[in-house]
């Protein structure tokens, strides 16, 4: 399980596959200095209920991976991530959509990179 390292003192945690994404759609959205809500369902370990951060270009962040290689990026779920985040409410991370191989790219390829 990779983590998500917020203002170099919160750690989140998250498979690498979702983060992978995650570090996509967030990058864009940094890139064009955009500040927003990033929220998730919290694993039961943690209470089960929701969290919500603010994402802005002046707070560090990592990007920590568990493993070695890049997980292939679902350009459905990334779309879908993206639109999310372009919302009033901020990006909301679901549950992967889309149908899995036939619509993944290595993600030195993926959007925006």
């Amino acid at each position: 399980m990779g983590k998500l390292i917020y203002a170099g003192t919160t750690e989140i945690g998250f498979e690498d596959r979702v983060l992978a994404h995650l570090q996509i759609v967030v990058g864009l959205k940094l890139r064009r200095k955009e500040g927003f809500f990033f929220s998730w369902r919290d694993e039961q370990s943690v209470g089960d209920g929701r969290s919500a951060i603010w994402i802005d270009p002046a707070i560090p962040l990592l990007f920590r991976y568990s493993g070695g290689r890049p997980p292939k990026i679902n350009k459905t779920w990334l779309e879908a991530l993206t639109l999310s985040s372009n919302s009033a409410q901020g990006l909301q991370l679901t549950e992967e959509i889309g149908a899995l191989g036939a619509d993944e790219v290595n993600a030195d390829s993926a959007p925006g990179r």
